[in-house]
């Protein structure tokens, strides 16, 4: 057992009983806000490829890179 899983359980144990309902209330919230979830962090998204295909033949990409720049 890990140290806080037994602060934990000390804490539970000197809180009032309407208290204890509460702090699982609050557990149980979270496991079902975190389940199935990564705690890793997401790989980028490549969904936005091709989006500027269309203005291919209008522009090269050193023309968009600076019409980019003058949109900032």
């Amino acid at each position: 057992m890990y140290e806080y899983e037994k602060e934990i359980e000390v804490k539970m144990q000197e809180l009032p009983e309407d208290l204890r309902r509460e702090v699982l209330d609050y557990m149980e919230f979270l496991l079902k806000k975190y389940k199935g979830k990564e705690t890793k962090a997401k790989k980028f998204k490549f969904d936005w490829e091709g989006g500027l295909s269309e203005i291919r033949e209008k522009f090269t990409s050193v023309e968009l890179q600076h019409r980019a720049l003058e949109w900032r």
